[in-house]
């Protein structure tokens, strides 16, 4: 029989695994070449300047990564459980496996990794995603799995989560991935506008753009926490119950509200208590710009001075 593709038809397809978030991964590798060129340019800055801009453009990127990042993690809220469980319909096999759930604002995650990872004459390690975005179709792709013939423990969990479900989980995930994701662009947006308004020598208005883009970091968090805390249908796979708690994405954004509102606060305090500091800490230019007021002399020299004797022609104006 002549394979097709490098497959033999007509026979088991083999299986693959969800791969890394293209979506995430090209957000990392935009930020980390953002990164590596401004650390490619900073031997360029003398003085120690020099640490003061490295520590904030840094700061300053690992805010805006992470409020994009999180979007496609599927780590907001995970759990995993060891049991002893059923492998496939129909049959009586049963396996020794670590079943994981990730849940994430566009989608869940499930991992199933036998232990040992050899069982029954196969290899046992899935990782099967399912999705809720926009212009995606969690219930297809339910319905797929099943024409698939994925494992019992992943079609299980899948189920707890189509749209017809009694569990209810779809659309209260659903609706708190939604509104989380809006308020992170909204805390990105002001992010990018915190970045503008200090770099135009603006330091009130962009102290009070990284308060409101704390704030809207800690809402998209208040807004997964508050919908998906519900208390949920119970888990049961084998004799275990699976149950979930708040992931690293979680935390994570909660890390950096925290950090943006704290950087707001310091911004907005030393702008009314020590102005002219906080003008020569965001190295503005000129340090002493604004602070020399009266009458400065500009000196003009008479090129008939030596000629004949004159004195120097001094006009004071006030700069």
């Amino acid at each position: 029989m002549t394979p097709w593709n490098q497959e033999l038809p007509f026979y088991p397809q083999p299986r693959r695994a969800a791969g890394f978030n293209v979506s995430l991964l090209v957000v990392i590798v935009v930020f980390l070449t953002l990164a590596a060129s401004f650390l490619l340019i900073l031997p360029g800055i003398r003085g120690h300047s020099r640490w003061f801009w490295l520590v904030r453009v840094l700061l300053s990127l690992f805010i805006g990564a992470e409020i994009v990042a999180v979007h496609f993690s599927t780590e907001w809220s995970a759990g995993s459980v060891y049991t002893n469980t059923s492998y496939k319909a129909f049959s009586a096999a049963r396996i020794e496996a670590q079943i994981g759930l990730h849940v994430g604002l566009e989608g869940i995650n499930i991992t199933l990794t036998g232990t040992p990872v050899q069982q029954l004459d196969e290899t046992i390690d899935y990782n099967e995603r399912f999705s809720w975005h926009l212009g995606q179709d969690y219930a297809e792709e339910y319905a797929e799995a099943l024409e698939k013939g994925l494992p019992d423990p992943v079609l299980y969990l899948a189920e707890k989560f189509t749209p017809s479900s009694p569990c209810g989980l779809y659309r209260q995930y659903r609706l708190a991935g939604h509104y989380a994701s809006a308020t992170l662009w909204v805390a990105f947006c002001f992010w990018l506008l915190s970045n503008v308004l200090l770099a135009m020598s603006v330091p009130l208005y962009g102290g009070l753009a990284l308060l409101t883009t704390g704030a809207f970091a800690l809402f998209s968090v208040s807004a997964f926490a508050s919908i998906s805390s519900v208390p949920l249908c119970p888990l049961r796979l084998g004799s275990s119950k699976l149950t979930t708690h708040y992931g690293a994405a979680f935390w994570v954004t909660v890390a950096a509200g925290l950090l943006c509102l704290l950087l707001g606060v310091a911004v907005v305090s030393l702008h009314y208590a020590r102005p002219r500091a906080l003008h020569i800490f965001l190295n503005q230019g000129i340090k002493d710009r604004g602070s020399q007021r009266g009458r400065s002399p500009l000196v003009l020299n008479n090129q008939l001075r030596e000629q004949f004797g004159a004195s120097d022609l001094i006009i004071s104006t006030n700069l």
